[in-house]
């Protein structure tokens, strides 16, 4: 089986108050074009799908509009769990209409998946934390964590059985939540872990909402569980997760802060069969709209500067050493100059 992952699209996202969704739409264009030519029979998607608990109707529009092209009528089921930023009792209330043309969707981590046909995906059995499907002859087991809040777990926990001390810790509840769930892998089905969170020693980012308050919502990497695959969402520079061969970051898709500037995006190919060792592959994104910054030493240098140089295609931020505030009439001529008309900026005295 070919499964593709991918996370953190944060669509409805702005730069300095400038829509990113023309951007996003091309990358959901690449992604179903990857889908398409590798022949990929599931998509994974591990959360942070909007950036605000309140998306801008176009940002709905895209999604729903690509939900269809990316499973072609239900022919690749979409497999989707909700990150920090999104609104997952929201999302939940329209997955629903998405059945049928193949999307499976968990907002919480208390959510069972019914069970029924999701296009070509015939879901068997569900429960809290794991789906378990068949596709395409292939039998699919996947563990499922949606943003797992400190309160959304103490609720799921309360529900379950007693909490004892061990059990207190946050890494210790994510561990006994996983290894419940994990109980329902054999070995005659591909095992696969979905989750949006942070794994302790991971790389993040400067445009990531911090989810680890002074590391008590870190997970241990020895808590993951015994997955052929895990999909990670959360952190926005691609990795392999600290202390594990088989626990993927795939990262967002576009450069959302200066702090994304100085590293490639990408999505992960995955080949698994039941019983054997995952074949991974990092599949690379075109850089839309890059980043840039331009350090200027002088008022005078950044207006020659930005005069002088109309093909820059990207989002530009200025950085300019003055020992005076910009008058109105320079910060215009700034911001009408031709790439900077067609680019982002933004002073910094």
């Amino acid at each position: 089986m070919k499964i593709l992952h991918t996370a953190d699209w944060h669509l409805g996202k702005k730069l300095e108050g400038n829509s990113r969704l023309p951007e996003q739409e091309e990358f959901l264009q690449e992604l179903a074009s990857i889908a398409d030519t590798e022949q990929v029979d599931l998509i994974l998607v591990a959360g942070d799908i909007y950036d605000t608990h309140n998306p801008p109707a176009a940002a709905e529009a895209l999604l729903y509009r690509f939900m269809l092209e990316l499973t072609r009528g239900g022919e690749r089921p979409l497999l989707m769990i909700a990150g920090n930023h999104d609104h997952p009792e929201r999302l939940s209330a329209v997955m629903p209409l998405a059945g049928p043309p193949g999307v499976m969707f968990a907002g919480l981590p208390g959510n069972v998946i019914p069970c029924g046909r999701y296009g070509q995906a015939q879901v068997v059995d569900s429960g809290i934390g794991y789906v378990h499907f068949k596709l395409k002859g292939e039998q699919v087991v996947c563990l499922l964590l949606p943003y797992p809040s400190e309160k959304r777990m103490n609720e799921l926990w309360t529900k379950t059985e007693e909490e004892t001390e061990e059990q207190r810790r946050f890494s210790d509840r994510i561990a006994a939540f996983w290894q419940a769930a994990s109980s329902h892998y054999r070995n005659d089905t591909i095992n696969l872990a979905l989750a949006h969170l942070y794994i302790a020693g991971g790389l993040g980012s400067d445009s990531e909402r911090s989810i680890d308050v002074g590391g008590a919502l870190a997970v241990d990497p020895e808590a993951l569980p015994p997955a052929q695959y895990i999909a990670l969402g959360h952190l926005h520079r691609p990795q392999r997760a600290p202390h594990s061969r088989v626990a993927y970051y795939a990262g967002s898709p576009l450069q959302y802060s200066r702090g994304e500037m100085h590293y490639s995006k990408s999505v992960y190919l995955v080949e698994v069969q039941a019983g054997q060792p995952a074949q991974i592959e990092r599949r690379w994104l075109r850089n839309y709209r890059p980043l840039a910054v331009w350090e200027c030493s002088s008022i005078e240098e950044a207006v020659q500067q930005a005069q002088a140089d109309p093909a820059f295609p990207g989002w530009l931020y200025l950085d300019i050493r003055t020992a005076r505030p910009l008058t109105g009439a320079e910060i215009q001529t700034l911001k009408t100059a031709d790439q900077i008309g067609r680019a982002s900026c933004r002073e910094r005295v």
